[in-house]
């Protein structure tokens, strides 16, 4: 409670640094934050001529299913990898003055998790222009979803971001790991697949639930399963603890490490 009650106090800081990651983004393009938006629908064209012309799959709308899947494994994978490198960039500011160190993994979290629902907005505008249409009783579940999936990235984040001042490879390792994480994980592709053998390290993979309840509301219009729902939450729990305890051990070496 105490450490809640610091962040608290230095909430402020946590919005000074979201925004000044957002409006840095797109610094001095001609079009600014407008590529909020840019980039998934020119992600969305590129996937609806890859697998509705050239690649045709046996799914049917391939393209926004693809697509309602791989918004939020975007925010989870580019939170885990800026994430890491949070408090590597910020060691000025870390090395000069006292502010708790979970401050600058949260607020990059946060940033990619704000960008994420811009992106949702461009999701909502393809889903009702191409007929899918959204069921309002699901979308009610995707509050919850989200909430969990920022849990599990901050833990992730936090882990990351403590491990790299250590052994700065990490930054880089992670790249490669969050790459091959993906075909490991239900965005390209339908669970039922998977063969029966291999369902077990698919169920050990955090980000499984979250991708399939994501699907389940968005593409399905249905409401997700409980137990989906109660498996990610307990993964984004547990996750974040691990993450805020590793980093509040690791922290006490940061200005030395520095």
């Amino acid at each position: 409670m105490k450490a809640l009650k610091e962040l608290y106090a230095y909430r402020q800081m946590i919005t000074s640094l979201v925004r000044k990651d957002l409006r840095g983004r797109y610094k001095g393009s001609v079009l600014g934050f407008l590529w909020t938006f840019i980039n998934p629908l020119l992600q969305l064209l590129v996937y609806t001529l890859v697998f509705s012309v050239i690649m045709k799959n046996g799914i049917e709308k391939y393209y926004i299913y693809l697509f309602v899947g791989l918004v939020p494994w975007i925010f989870f994978s580019t939170s885990v990898t800026s994430g890491s490198s949070s408090i590597m960039q910020s060691k000025d500011l870390v090395k000069k003055i006292y502010f708790p160190r979970e401050v600058m993994p949260i607020a990059c979290v946060t940033s990619n998790f704000v960008n994420m629902l811009y992106s949702f907005i461009v999701i909502f505008v393809v889903l009702i222009i191409s007929g899918v249409g959204v069921n309002f009783i699901a979308l009610i579940y995707l509050v919850p979803i989200m909430i969990v999936e920022y849990i599990l990235s901050l833990g992730f984040a936090l882990l990351t971001a403590g491990l790299t001042v250590y052994f700065r490879d990490l930054e880089y390792i992670l790249g490669i790991v969050t790459m091959a994480w993906m075909y490991v994980t239900p965005v390209l592709y339908d669970v039922d697949i998977v063969p029966e053998k291999l369902m077990i390290f698919l169920n050990l993979n955090p980000m499984t639930p979250i991708i399939v309840a994501y699907r389940d509301i968005l593409y399905y219009k249905q409401i997700p399963q409980m137990g989906t729902l109660l498996q990610a939450l307990v993964v984004g729990v547990v996750m974040l603890i691990i993450g805020y305890i590793v980093f509040r051990k690791l922290q006490k070496g940061f200005a030395e490490e520095l």
